[in-house]
């Protein structure tokens, strides 16, 4: 399943759309990033509550397919023009992070 038809499917806010061909290998559940940098799997859809410049970092360093910022996390600019310039997908929802990580998985397996 690809980050293009994970935001149709799941109807998500996209806030930057990098490379919307990528494959989502699993969900990703975590909103400590030191954790998120050693355990988050290549590919994954990290679902997190965090939504600072760091975020980015560490879904750069993971290789994460997308950060899907939950619970309508409050993005500023500077993080808006911080996954721009990394060309990271980030994108958003009201739910909360099992929801989307569950949805997220049954999109995958579906």
């Amino acid at each position: 399943m690809t980050v293009n038809e994970i935001v149709k499917n799941m109807n998500l806010e996209v806030i930057h759309m990098g490379s919307g061909n990528a494959e989502i290998s699993e969900p990703y559940c975590c909103d400590l990033l030191s954790v998120a940098m050693g355990n988050a799997p290549s590919g994954c859809a990290w679902c997190t509550v965090m939504s600072n410049m760091n975020t980015l970092a560490v879904a750069s360093l993971a290789d994460a397919a997308c950060v899907i910022l939950c619970g309508n996390a409050n993005v500023d600019d500077n993080m808006k023009m911080k996954a721009v310039s990394q060309d990271i997908t980030l994108l958003r929802t009201d739910k909360a992070i099992f929801d989307t990580a569950l949805e997220v998985y049954k999109q995958i397996h579906a």
